[in-house]
């Protein structure tokens, strides 16, 4: 019986912390979901109830977002400099990676550290001589300085995680392809790359996502409304002085988010063994 009862004891404290994180994870998509759709009474009525709508819902705010502002074009800014982030991101993290885990002694280990401490340095010390960089390329207000200035950060990380999960691959799979009659670049490409599809979507997602949320760099280089990605445009246009559009607000983080939170989801799996890959040799 003591047995049973402690067994019950661990099942139920698993569940009750399994739903309290589930609560916490979810309560902010639910905050977003009600306030997008509560009317502006509701939203500023003291005595309703916060957590439910009290009138009926409306779609004011969705209609608003959609016809009064430049939320579409924001959206589209912000795919197009992300696919474009994450392009850059592969052709230049994946040689780097793949040279830094077949480079014999310590010198390849000292240059990841190197390369992943630059990713650690804060962008509020880095926008001043990368202002400079733009200015000197002729992008000033422009969506393509926003191409050029991120992957200063998404490379230096996805080179170091690409490197560990490559050092994970045996050698010996590449030599046998190179005693085929493969180049070095072709073992590479026919061999190293299929098998390392989990560390490739990991950095595809890591790279998108982090240019999807990031804001300095754009308050920075970014002034034309019609050239903000979505995290400046709705930050700077529905933030009025000491008026905010709490209805639009909500409604524009939860656009943006729950896409980026559905890939997560699909492809969870893939996500943490290009995480964990090159941790495990």
């Amino acid at each position: 019986m003591p047995r049973l009862a402690r067994k019950l004891a661990g099942e139920g404290s698993f569940y009750t912390a399994v739903v309290v994180l589930v609560v916490f994870a979810a309560f902010p998509f639910y905050w977003m979901l009600i306030t997008t759709f509560k009317t502006d009474g509701d939203l500023y009525n003291l005595k309703s109830i916060p957590y439910w709508f009290n009138t009926a819902p409306t779609l004011d705010h969705v209609k608003y977002l959609f016809q009064d502002t430049l939320f579409v074009q924001w959206l589209s800014n912000s795919a197009l400099v992300g696919l474009c982030v994450v392009v850059i991101t592969l052709v230049v993290a994946l040689p780097a990676g793949y040279s830094l885990a077949r480079m014999p002694g310590r010198t390849a280990e000292n240059l990841g550290i190197g390369i992943f401490v630059t990713y650690l340095v804060p962008p509020t010390l880095l926008f001043l001589p990368l202002s400079r960089v733009v200015t000197l390329l002729g992008l000033q207000d422009s969506l393509w300085s926003l191409v050029v200035i991120y992957p200063t950060f998404t490379i230096p990380f996805c080179t170091w995680l690409l490197m560990g999960f490559f050092k994970s691959v045996p050698r010996e799979i590449e030599e046998a392809a190179i005693v085929d009659g493969c180049t070095v670049v072709g073992a590479f490409v026919k061999t190293i790359l299929p098998l390392s599809l989990p560390a490739i979507l990991t950095v595809v997602i890591f790279a998108f996502t982090l240019t999807i949320q990031e804001f300095v760099y754009a308050l920075t280089f970014i002034s034309s409304s019609d050239e903000k990605p979505v995290t400046l445009g709705v930050a700077t246009d529905l933030i009025r002085g000491d008026i905010f559009y709490w209805g639009e607000l909500m409604g524009a983080a939860l656009i943006a988010s729950v896409p980026v939170a559905i890939a997560y989801n699909l492809f969870l799996d893939r996500f943490i063994s290009g995480i964990t890959g090159g941790a495990v040799k």
